[in-house]
Parts: C-alpha cells; sequence; structure tokens
C-alpha cells in the first residue's frame, strides 16, 4: 500500500491519484513527486523519468503526465542510510577535529 511522504501513513492508491487529491489523514498533496516512483534526490531535476518537466515545489501537486503512486517498500526516501564516501579518509588527517570557517576566521 502506498505511504504518505508526509505522515507515513498509508492511503488507499487503487485507483489513479488525481492533482487535487489529498491525504485522508494529514491532507498533504498526494500527487507530488515526494510520492512518486520516479523521484531519486541524487537524480537531474531528482527524476528518474528523463522525458518529466523540471518541477520546483517537490511537495505540492502537479501536473506530472509520469506520476506514479510509490509504494510501501519501493524507493524509500528517508529510510535508506547514506553510505560513507570513501574518498573522507583519504582527504582527513588522523585525529583531525573538523572547524567551522567562521571560527577558523576569528582566531
Amino acid at each position: 500500500m502506498p505511504v504518505c511522504y508526509h505522515c507515513k501513513q498509508s492511503f488507499d492508491g487503487a485507483g489513479t491519484i488525481g492533482r487535487t487529491d489529498t491525504c485522508p489523514v494529514c491532507d498533504a498533496d498526494l500527487h507530488c513527486c515526494l510520492n512518486c516512483r520516479h523521484y531519486a534526490p541524487g537524480a537531474y531535476n531528482e527524476c528518474r523519468e528523463s522525458q518529466a518537466e523540471r518541477v520546483l515545489d517537490k511537495e505540492r501537486a502537479n501536473f506530472c503526465d509520469f506520476f506514479s503512486v510509490r509504494d510501501t517498500g519501493s524507493n524509500s526516501i528517508t529510510s535508506a542510510p547514506r553510505k560513507a564516501n570513501p574518498l573522507d579518509a583519504l582527504f582527513t588527517k588522523p585525529g583531525h577535529v573538523e572547524t567551522k570557517a567562521h571560527d577558523r576566521t576569528n582566531r
């Protein structure tokens, strides 16, 4: 069953989700990028569909013809842990503590 991006509650996504449909629990827009299976934060325009028009506000309803509701287990936006960048180990000194830029300028 599909899950609302905003409240994480399941909703009935069996039929077609229209542009004006909202979540029955939190009233968030359902026909939005954050509920779409094509949404990918690291992709160009944050969408895996190459022919889709650019949408600036990912949380608001839009007119995208490629919208397809994302299922519960697939394309989870927040549950996937971020992978450590192997290059970070190459460019940090052992025992070095990162300081903020404004801390370095005030010395």
